[in-house]
């Protein structure tokens, strides 16, 4: 699972004084046009100041202590509103967009004094910083003037127990909450009670992420116990929450009372057999289900053993994921049977599953009644000749696909021509990952043969890499044809970690072919090793070339 990389925060309390404001101003963190930033200043300026007894009463603008009387009201609205001013115009009321900001405490405080200004708040996202943690308290206790508030994202701000306990006691504050991300809180698992057992039946909640969140299995009990409260609830993200496998019967209990689900996430929540077996029984609940996630679990192995039929009755699945589950040869028996009645696929993933290559030909061969499936990822599933044969043959018929990853099977080098009638009459084909897949010349040649002929035209991402039985002769015929790719954007043609090889002479017409794609961004070459005339031509091109263009060489021992 891809997730976002934390940027590392080492100013701490002591960075450079840079303000809140121009952490705003740089992002453009809070959205929206000119015209609206202008009306709604001049809305506060109108109707705060001129009729509200209510915000007489109760604003609390940059201390804790209300503003009793009439002129101190006056002096803090100047003042938010001069605050306002220097956001250039850029604040509204629905949408504040501090994500990754590097926030200090100081920052947090002025950001809290700016709260009661925008009591049309729809949107608050203050993920991804760390100073957020410990100081949540003074965000949730001005939730009551944000009471409109829809969706609420922290994750990875280092919150305490306090700070979950706090969040706990506001959530009754936001009535019209429909999004809640905590995900990357370690401090959230063993505390799921204190802070969501506050949701009451008929909460308008449709968004609940917890990843990464160290859930215990008392936690995943919990939200057994919560989802027949969540009625509305659309997307269910738990995972990298490892000990909550224990407790997914639970979870399928609850889950069969969320009718609405749409994304299901469980990846890496150590589910076993008997898991998979919940979760079928299940899934005849889940009518509306379009995403399912279920990899990186390498104890589910078997748990498709004995028909999953309910798994068929899925028939609006859209997204289907078991990478990395450990599938044994009676799993890719059952889904064998089940897979080709999923009917409305666009994307399945099978990688990392070795019995998928030495079990698999019915399964791959029957992928042909998949009509609308855009992203195929079988990556390192120990294709054997046969299985690949039945694989070509289906992709014929795969006339949408869109996304096609075969890399790290090595019987394709040398039969790579298998494919040669889908890439040609693939229409649509943007990614083809290729990477360690043992290829030889004659493959490169089969495929320059289907670029020659005008196919592959809708190609942007070509990974070629890990391929280090291709001759110089190879690459030469490669790099010759490969500006026809008028829509790419990223290739990779590197050596693998273990070897360098010296670039020959085909550097030149790959420097000749980048000229002519309007679209590349992004040229891997790793552990090629440029002779020294070489290196100049890349330093004369880069200074000639006005496009922005990455060759990622690392031509050295």
């Amino acid at each position: 699972m891809n997730q976002t990389r934390k940027k590392s925060s080492s100013d701490g309390e002591t960075k450079p004084q840079t303000s809140f404001v121009d952490k705003f101003l740089r992002g453009s963190k809070l959205r929206s046009s000119k015209a609206e930033s202008k009306s709604k200043n001049n809305d506060l300026k109108t109707i705060d100041v001129q009729h509200s007894d209510e915000t007489r009463n109760t604003a609390t603008l940059d201390t804790d202590t209300p503003v009793t009387t009439e002129m101190e009201l006056e002096s803090s609205l100047e003042k938010n509103e001069q605050f306002l001013q220097k956001l250039g115009e850029k604040a509204v009321d629905k949408c504040l967009d501090l994500n990754n900001c590097r926030l200090s405490t100081a920052d947090v405080r002025e950001m809290v004094a700016l709260l009661p200004s925008l009591p049309d708040l729809e949107k608050l996202d203050i993920s991804w910083n760390d100073f957020v943690g410990g100081t949540l308290h003074s965000i949730t206790e001005q939730m009551h003037v944000v009471s409109k508030l829809k969706s609420l994202r922290l994750g990875s701000c280092k919150l305490t127990t306090d700070d979950v306990r706090a969040l706990g006691e506001a959530l009754n504050a936001l009535p019209e909450l429909e999004e809640l991300n905590l995900s990357w809180n370690s401090k959230v698992g063993g505390n799921l009670p204190l802070m969501l057992q506050k949701f009451q039946e008929g909460s308008k909640i449709q968004t609940l992420e917890l990843v990464d969140c160290a859930l215990t299995l008392e936690d995943g009990v919990f939200m057994g116990q919560l989802l027949p409260m969540l009625q509305s609830l659309e997307v269910l993200d738990l995972s990298i929450n490892r000990n909550i496998g224990g407790s997914l019967n639970s979870i399928a209990q609850g889950l069969k009372c969320t009718s609405n689900l749409k994304v299901l996430k469980l990846q890496s929540c150590g589910l076993s057999q008997k898991s998979v077996k919940g979760l079928d029984a299940a899934f005849r609940y889940l009518g509306e289900l379009r995403k399912l996630d279920l990899s990186c679990n390498k104890e589910l192995g078997g748990g498709f053993e004995d028909s999953p039929v309910q798994l068929a009755t899925l028939g609006r699945l859209e997204v289907l994921d078991l990478h990395q589950c450990s599938l044994t040869t009676g799993d890719v028996l059952s889904l064998t049977q089940v897979i080709p009645l999923l009917s409305s696929l666009q994307e399945l993933d099978l990688s990392a599953n070795k019995n998928v290559g030495s079990s698999s030909e019915n399964l791959l061969s029957r992928l042909r009644f998949l009509p609308v499936l855009k992203s195929l990822l079988i990556n390192s599933c120990a294709l054997e000749r046969e299985t690949f044969t039945a694989l070509a043959e289906a992709s014929i018929h795969l006339s949408a696909l869109e996304v096609f990853s075969l890399s790290w099977n090595k019987c394709i080098g040398g039969n790579l021509k298998l494919l040669l009638e889908t890439l040609k009459l693939s229409t649509s084909l943007q990614v083809l990952r290729l990477s360690s897949c043992s290829l030889v010349t004659e493959d490169v040649a089969f495929l320059v043969s289907a670029i020659q002929t005008g196919h592959l035209t809708k190609l942007r991402k070509l990974d070629l890499s890990y391929n280090d039985s291709i001759c110089d002769e190879g690459w030469a015929i490669f790099c010759q044809n490969v500006w026809l790719l008028k829509e790419l954007t990223e290739l990779d043609i590197s050596l693998r970690p273990s070897t360098f090889r010296d670039c020959g002479q085909w550097f030149r017409h790959l420097l000749c072919a980048v000229t002519k794609l309007p679209e590349i961004t992004e040229v891997g070459m790793k552990r090629w090793i440029l002779s020294a005339s070489q290196e100049e031509e890349l330093e004369h091109f880069d200074q000639h070339q006005s496009s922005s263009i990455h060759f990622d060489h690392g031509g050295f021992q």
